[in-house]
């Protein structure tokens, strides 16, 4: 599953593969820049929790990143034609972006609620 996963945050949120330490287990460190953000980890199946439909990567509900581009985001999602969901946090001037990777984890797209001037309003499905 790791070069499917690989595959996926490389293309759709455009990381790229880098330097990781030698571990004696496989695995990615993905960058944006020189900062890494996404450890991609291949896990012995003992130990693991438990999915259910709700959770299907276990425990583990989802991961946020905070990014810009909201208008772009969109656009490349489209192209790659990648499902999601949008919604605009209550009180706060955030706007998110909800999809799943190939294994189902939740990920979050957080923009400043200003670039929905520049992006225009959601046409996609409300996440809550």
């Amino acid at each position: 599953m790791l070069p499917v996963l690989l595959d996926f945050y490389s293309r759709v949120l455009q990381l790229r593969a880098g330097a990781r330490p030698a571990f004696s287990f496989p695995g990615y460190w993905l960058y944006a820049g020189d900062q890494a953000l996404v450890h991609l980890v291949g896990n012995a199946p003992g130990g693991e929790p438990a999915t259910t439909d709700f959770l299907p990567t276990g425990k583990f509900d989802h991961v946020s990143l905070r990014t810009h581009g909201l208008k772009s985001t969109r656009e490349h999602l489209q192209a790659q034609g990648i499902d999601w969901q949008e919604a605009q946090v209550p009180g706060i001037a955030l706007h998110q972006i909800f999809l799943r990777d190939p294994v189902g984890l939740k990920i979050e797209l957080t923009f400043d609620a200003a670039e929905l001037a520049l992006a225009g309003p959601s046409t996609r499905p409300t996440a809550y």
